[in-house]
């Protein structure tokens, strides 16, 4: 019995503390410094840990040949290095994290920092992720049960008021269950109702960082089990747009859909991520065109994340769902920063391709990446045949063009044989 009370007794101090400092500020919207304090003090550790990495390094006297491998394996990326496909990897930090995620194992160099990196395990793993997976749970749980009693309600107006406090609410619950720390630029262009917010994609949690601000319409694929429920609980409350998977290739029913959503002004901006797929935060590829054919405002988003505190990018090709969260939820934070781009029309005379690539050029140029014109869709399948064909004549212009110059130097350089040849020629 003592240990059923003891046990009681701290579940119901650990919920206390989390509704205390926590749930409240969020639905609150506002924040009392904790998260700033732990950042701050993770940067304090970061640094002190890279100095005595770099002295240990420079005073390791000891030479194995293993140590040739890591030289060898960067000389052979260096070579079949392209700048496409290792957009679809994560990036390689410039510091130890203290994580267990890059290819360096700095936790063996000495016995101070194995204690350190293992002090960190036991806070990431003991203490962090029960406390955020408490949180997203309530954060996920109140959006299944708010957003359905709200659908109940009689008033459009007022559902639609009440739909926007308990989005926010609930998303700042979950942006919190990461300990994220966002820094939003330029708010006063933050998207309107009726226009489409586009931004370069990086993660999943894309949609929650961006609605942790406001409020928007989200667009994708209806899907089952508990992301189905989440989505069915949404959608009763707002409006939400989810295709069937024998919707989802119909351009035509997708395009109407989006018109009809943006002829209303009532509604929320729909948010779109034009690339298609998760990029690893360094540069920004190809918009599919299909959301810049509508004819409506476009309110250009970029995000750029801190790898420094974890890595915000989600390989699917390597990581499920599931997994991937693991991973975000065991993570130091998440740090990012948004900056809201002033709205974008299409100009006159401008087609769909070329607005959607000066809306990636803008977008690119913010978030400091690069601007990339390839097809986010190469990471699962490979280069089209349209693409292949365009090099080719691209090459063989080169290739033409190459042996006209020859021909017009030599008959430059030779004109009086050129006058024998025609004048002999005339004479027969």
């Amino acid at each position: 019995m003592t240990w059923l009370h003891f046990l009681s007794v701290s579940i119901t101090v650990w919920l206390t503390l989390l509704f205390v400092f926590t749930i409240v500020p969020a639905v609150l919207g506002v924040s009392i410094g904790i998260r700033r304090l732990y950042l701050t003090t993770l940067l304090k550790i970061f640094e002190v840990k890279r100095y005595k990495i770099k002295v240990l390094c420079i005073h390791a006297p000891e030479f194995e040949m293993a140590d040739i491998f890591y030289f060898c394996r960067r000389g052979v990326e260096s070579i079949v290095d392209d700048e496409v496909t290792k957009r679809f990897s994560a990036q390689e930090l410039e510091t130890w994290n203290l994580l267990t995620r890059s290819h360096y194992n700095f936790r063996h160099i000495s016995l101070r920092l194995t204690v350190l990196w293992g002090l960190g395990v036991l806070i990431r793993y003991g203490i962090l992720l029960p406390l955020r997976v408490t949180l997203a749970a309530t954060g996920i749980s109140l959006i299944l049960v708010l957003t359905t009693l709200v659908g109940f309600l009689p008033s459009r107006e007022l559902r639609f008021f009440l739909t926007e406090k308990v989005h926010v609410m609930c998303y700042r619950i979950c942006v919190r269950s990461l300990t994220a720390m966002i820094t939003y630029h330029n708010r006063e262009n933050k998207p309107k109702n009726g226009g489409i917010c586009v931004a370069n994609h990086t993660t999943p949690i894309d949609v929650i960082i961006l609605a942790n601000d406001g409020c928007y319409s989200l667009i994708g694929q209806a899907h089952r089990g508990l992301l189905g429920m989440v989505q069915r609980a949404m959608v009763k409350s707002s409006p939400h747009i989810w295709f069937d998977r024998s919707e989802v290739k119909d351009r035509h029913l997708v395009a109407k859909r989006l018109s009809d959503h943006v002829a209303d002004k009532t509604k929320q901006p729909i948010l779109i991520f034009p690339e298609g797929t998760c990029i690893n935060n360094t540069s920004v590829m190809m918009f599919k065109k299909g959301s810049f054919e509508i004819g409506c405002t476009v309110y250009p988003v970029a995000i750029k994340y801190d790898p420094l505190f974890g890595d915000a990018f989600w390989n699917s090709s390597k990581f499920g769902m599931v997994n991937y969260l693991l991973r975000m939820m065991s993570s130091w934070a998440i740090v990012c920063s948004v900056w809201y781009l002033p709205p974008m029309n299409r100009e006159e005379g401008e087609d769909a391709v070329q607005f959607a690539n000066r809306v990636k050029a803008a977008i690119a140029a913010q978030g400091g990446l690069v601007d990339l014109i390839w097809d986010g869709g190469l990471k699962r399948a490979k280069v089209k045949d349209a693409f292949k064909e365009e090099q080719q004549k691209l090459y063989s212009k080169v290739l033409v063009g190459e042996q006209e110059q020859g021909d017009n130097k030599s008959s430059e350089e030779n004109p009086e044989e050129d006058k024998s040849y025609h004048g002999s020629a005339n004479g027969q």
